[in-house]
This record gives structure tokens, C-alpha cells and sequence, in this order.
């Protein structure tokens, strides 16, 4: 008795390259050019951000309409994110674990380093760390999950130093320095850990909470107005060099993006 092949369904579900459907993933990218539009667009800045001419993006643009993920001005006659688009994007933050998310990605980098890694979240006095993965190098010490750490001394809270608003971070900074007022010292020395951040998109310390420690830190950011995360990789400062930290840095900086980029971030530079 022969063996039945597989249905295309079944098929499909263990071939590596699965055939999808064209037209679906063409109609994605109108709908990803009306997203970097950032307001409402003509059918031909439609057309030219989706690389189709204007009458095939209008033969998707009317089925999008139809099904409400796109909306037409009756006056302008320019199209935009459509009811159900709303309802979709809404429910899909609704349902968004943004810790539980990025901590599954946590122990690949782990294992591509070979260091340990961090989660940390903002909290009401700073930057509390909420996930630990142990890498492959023994430490001398490992912060418990559940501490606040140090906006100054740590790579994680110059992370967030960076990348939050001063009105959050200057009365926690305030609070950890048991002081009433920043002086003209401290506040140099936030503008220059900022700028540094920016400027390298990874935050380093040695030695700044855990003596012998070396740590790399870089945010993940969220969809919409939510405060970033932080992923912090670990590692003894013994034996690393420059090159070391150089790697280390584009792969933790390469996984961020990415994280980021599943939570909905996007990095693309809209029109003013």
C-alpha cells in the first residue's frame, strides 16, 4: 500500500520555505507605507512609497477600504489608517508583555556572547532589574533579581539617563544622591553620560557597581510612549579587550534593534 502525500496544507507546514500569498504581502506594504507616511497620503505618495504604480496601489487601497483597515477622505480624497486598523493596533498592545517578550530573546544573547545578561525596567527610585540569565564566566557577585541600581555608577542607569526625560530621572537621581538640588559637578557629569550614550548607542561601565565587572548596556524600545527597556550584558573586566568590548557591543546592540523592531518600534525616519 503506498503512502499518501501530504496535502499542500500539511506540505507547507514542514517545508523550510513556505509559499505565502503575494498579493497579501503586497497589500502589507501599502499599508506600511501609509504607517511611514504619518498622516494621510495621496494615491500617489501611496503609489511611490510602496513601489507600485498608482493603479495597481489603487486596486489595493479600494479592497483595504472595503475591509476597513484604510479610510478615504471624502474632501481631500487622501487615505489613512482605517477603523479596524485601530481596533487591531489597540488589541495588539492590549495583549503586548513587553518583559516577557524581549526575556525570551535574552537567552540567545546569553549564549551567543557567553556572558550574562540583564533585564531592567524603570521603576519608581530607578532601574530595577527584573531578569537574570547567569553566563558561561563566573562573577564576583550577581545583582538579585528585584534591585534598583544606580543611575550614575551603572551601565543600566546611564542607559536610562540617556534615553529617558530629566523631569523622571532628575528626582530619582535627587533621591539616590540624598540631595535637594543637583550641583553644577553632577549635572556636567549627566550631560557628558548622555551625550556619550547617544553618540555610541551603548552605555559601558567598569568596575561601577561590581568591582572587576565590566558591563554593556543598551535600550529596547517599545511601540508608542511606553519607557524603553534596558539589556545589560555582565562579564569579569579581567581579560577583555578593547576588540572584546567593541564585539560585544554590535551584538548587543544588533539584538536591542531587533527586540525593539518585535515590539513594534520603528526605526524608520518619518517625513516631517
Amino acid at each position: 500500500m503506498k503512502t499518501p502525500h501530504p496535502s499542500g496544507s500539511e506540505a507547507g507546514e514542514t517545508s523550510p520555505a513556505r509559499q505565502g500569498i503575494q498579493s497579501v504581502e503586497l497589500a502589507m506594504t501599502v499599508l506600511q507605507a501609509l504607517e511611514e507616511g504619518r498622516g494621510p497620503m495621496s494615491l500617489t505618495q501611496i503609489a511611490a512609497a510602496s513601489g507600485m504604480q498608482p493603479s495597481k496601489a489603487h486596486r489595493y487601497l479600494v479592497s483595504l477600504t472595503r475591509v476597513g483597515l484604510v479610510t478615504q477622505s471624502p474632501s481631500s480624497g487622501h487615505y489613512d489608517m482605517g477603523p479596524a486598523m485601530r481596533r487591531l493596533g489597540v488589541e495588539s498592545l492590549r495583549r503586548m508583555d513587553e518583559v516577557a517578550l524581549v526575556s525570551e530573546h535574552l537567552p540567545g544573547l546569553r549564549d551567543r556572547t557567553s556572558h550574562a545578561v540583564n533585564l531592567a525596567v524603570w521603576g519608581d527610585h530607578g532601574p530595577v532589574v527584573v531578569r537574570w540569565e547567569y553566563g558561561a564566566h563566573a562573577l564576583p557577585i550577581t545583582v538579585r533579581v528585584g534591585a534598583t541600581m544606580p543611575l550614575l555608577n551603572s551601565a543600566m542607569g546611564a542607559a536610562f539617563l540617556a534615553h529617558l526625560p530629566e523631569r523622571l530621572t532628575e528626582p530619582v537621581l535627587r533621591g539616590q544622591l540624598e540631595t535637594e538640588t543637583l550641583d553644577a559637578a553632577t549635572r556636567d557629569r549627566v550631560d557628558r553620560i548622555r551625550a556619550e550614550v547617544l553618540r555610541e548607542g551603548v552605555s559601558t561601565t567598569v568596575g561601577g557597581v561590581i568591582p572587576g565587572v565590566t558591563s554593556l548596556a543598551a535600550p529596547v524600545f517599545t511601540a508608542g510612549e511606553s519607557f524603553p527597556l534596558v539589556v545589560t550584558l555582565v562579564m569579569p573586566a579581567r581579560g577583555v579587550t578593547e576588540q572584546d568590548v567593541a564585539r560585544l557591543s554590535e551584538e548587543l546592540l544588533s539584538s536591542t534593534r531587533a527586540m525593539s523592531e518585535m515590539l513594534g518600534h520603528s526605526t524608520v525616519q518619518h517625513r516631517p
